[in-house]
């Protein structure tokens, strides 16, 4: 059997070498979409790695019968046809635990910006800062500490969990909805010990109407319109680092216009990556270009994480 990998949107220098020690040759370079099934067909690659760039689609699963995993470096695998590759013998495998601290602070990076403004003073502060210095200063003067309010957070495994242990650090109180999860331990980290936090998940709509602020970490679906946003808080501020359409982008401009929703922290969108400009140029909304597990230490935990399970996959 051949042994050539191709991680078509690149794996971590770890990962790499680990699949290397075990006899792998890993190819690196990045095959455009269209070319995809004649490139694995003529170099006869028996798995493929991805991220959320490449799309691992029926007719390439049906065309290049060599391949006997997939693989996704992150949790989603939504730009995997996973079923029915599953149907035609081929592996899917995904790294879930690797980036789930790496969210969750992003998570949090994007609601001290809301809270506190940071995303739009640090827009405003090099075109006016030096002459309306004072304007700016009483602008931004009506910020919220974070301690003492409610973090509602919608879907409690991997990635919601770390939420919930960022917040109860930080004082907050937490509330939870998931249909898979009735009830947990969060074991918040304190110096070297380790407090447990037991927390029993409740419905979806008493998370919505009880949050000040709202967290979304699903695979997907629409779950936020309207209706929906007018049984929340007013003033709620909502954060979205799991997938675009989780939240309707029209009504989310509708409520961020009326006052309902104060803020939006969004990393995901719809129509990606070409985000719609009223979403993008909104001033009430703190915007990252999908980066929740873009951090160096999140890549090497899913490079060795994909390395293992692409050697025993491969075995």
């Amino acid at each position: 059997m051949s042994k050539l990998i191709l991680a078509n949107d690149g794996i971590d220098e770890i990962g790499k070498q680990l699949l290397q020690t075990a006899g792998f040759t890993v190819v690196t370079d990045k095959v455009d979409q269209q070319n995809l099934i004649s490139e694995i067909n003529a170099k006869g690659y028996v798995a493929l790695t991805v991220r959320s760039a490449t799309n691992v689609r029926k007719e390439i699963i049906d065309a290049c019968p060599n391949l006997k995993v997939i693989a996704r470096g992150g949790v989603g695998m939504d730009n995997i046809d996973v079923e029915y590759a599953r149907q035609k013998g081929i592996q899917v495998i995904n790294t879930p635990a690797a980036s789930s601290n790496s969210v969750a602070e992003l998570v949090f990076a994007h609601l001290f910006n809301a809270v506190r403004f940071l995303y739009d003073s640090n827009r405003q502060m090099p075109i006016n800062g030096n002459e309306k210095f004072n304007d700016l200063k009483s602008k931004y003067a009506k910020g919220n500490e974070l301690r003492g309010k409610t973090m509602g957070i919608v879907g409690f495994g991997r990635i919601g969990q770390n939420v919930a242990k960022l917040a109860l650090g930080l004082g907050m109180n937490v509330v939870a909805f998931d249909p898979f999860v009735t009830q947990t331990v969060i074991e918040v980290d304190i110096l070297d010990k380790k407090i447990p936090v037991p927390i029993t998940t409740i419905g979806f709509d008493k998370v919505i109407q009880t949050a000040d602020f709202i967290t979304f970490h699903v695979p997907g679906g629409k779950l936020i319109s309207r209706h929906e946003i007018g049984a929340m808080k007013n003033g709620v501020i909502l954060i979205n680092t799991a997938r675009g359409g989780v939240i309707n982008e029209d009504d989310l401009l509708e409520a961020l216009n009326s006052g309902k929703i104060s803020h939006a922290c969004l990393d995901v969108f719809d129509n990606e990556p070409r985000p719609s400009v009223s979403i993008l140029n909104h001033p009430k909304i703190s915007l990252t270009p999908h980066i929740g597990a873009a951090t160096n230490q999140a890549q090497e935990r899913i490079g060795v994480e994909l390395a293992e399970k692409l050697i025993e996959a491969l075995k």
